[in-house]
């Protein structure tokens, strides 16, 4: 396999996909990779701390850092702004390293934009119904129980989902650990891309597995998954009425 050489990586998925989890243990088990933490004006959760998950800023800031030029991408989303910091691109092209985004849809496309080769990856739950079951257990342990934060976040990732299409990738994190392996060979099938050397069968099982997840291999079983959120949201509507 050849050395990195630079590749920049977009991961997106709805809150509760299991995105953060997946893009640690990749972090933590291929060498060669930045990650690209970004600026937030939200206030941070549970155990998040400023500079390892976010670097939590004021809304003036951010908006002082946006006049200046300095985001690669920024976004609004519920109410409050992300963005990916130029610089940490700048810094990964220097090294040679290989540079990891975790931005949501609206960042990934102006991303996608600027940098067409980027290569990007759409986690997707397995259906709604496991979503649900997963924020609801995530909001317990924030002490944030709020049916409107469920339903917000509910709908809101019906609204990303329907954006899988834009990616090259789709994950489906149904159990983690062949989601880890489905991720780690993600990216080592794009090391291997520009690869003179001749691959070996160990090189071609990687290609194999990653081929699962691009998006004409995976296209149906996504639609199938965004049918599940229409599919719940009229089950709630006759129950209303």
């Amino acid at each position: 396999m050849r050395s990195v050489s630079g590749i920049l990586f977009i991961i997106s998925a709805p809150s509760g996909s299991g995105k953060t989890t997946l893009t640690n243990e990749l972090l933590k088990l291929v060498p060669g990779l930045e990650f690209s933490i970004s600026y937030t004006t939200r206030p941070p959760r549970g155990s998040e701390q400023h500079g390892r998950d976010y670097f939590f800023v004021s809304e003036e800031e951010f908006q002082a850092m946006t006049a200046r030029g300095e985001f690669l991408e920024y976004a609004c989303v519920f109410g409050q702004y992300y963005g990916t910091a130029k610089r940490f691109l700048e810094d990964a092209r220097k090294t040679g390293r290989d540079l990891v985004l975790d931005i949501d849809v609206q960042g990934a496309a102006q991303v996608k934009k600027k940098m067409p080769e980027a290569v990007s990856i759409f986690i997707l739950p397995p259906s709604r119904e496991v979503l649900e079951f997963r924020l609801r257990h995530r909001s317990h342990a924030e002490h944030m129980d709020s049916e409107e934060v469920i339903r917000r976040r509910l709908e809101g990732a019906r609204k990303e989902i329907e954006n899988y299409r834009n990616y090259d990738y789709i994950l489906v994190n149904d159990r983690l650990e062949p989601s880890i392996a489905l991720l780690k060979a993600i990216v080592a099938a794009e090391r291997l891309k520009g690869s003179a050397e001749d691959l070996s069968a160990e090189d071609a099982g990687v290609l194999a597995a990653a081929e699962q997840c691009l998006l004409p291999n995976t296209g149906q079983r996504a639609e199938q998954i965004l049918a599940s959120f229409a599919t719940a949201g009229r089950g709630q509507e006759e129950k209303v009425q």
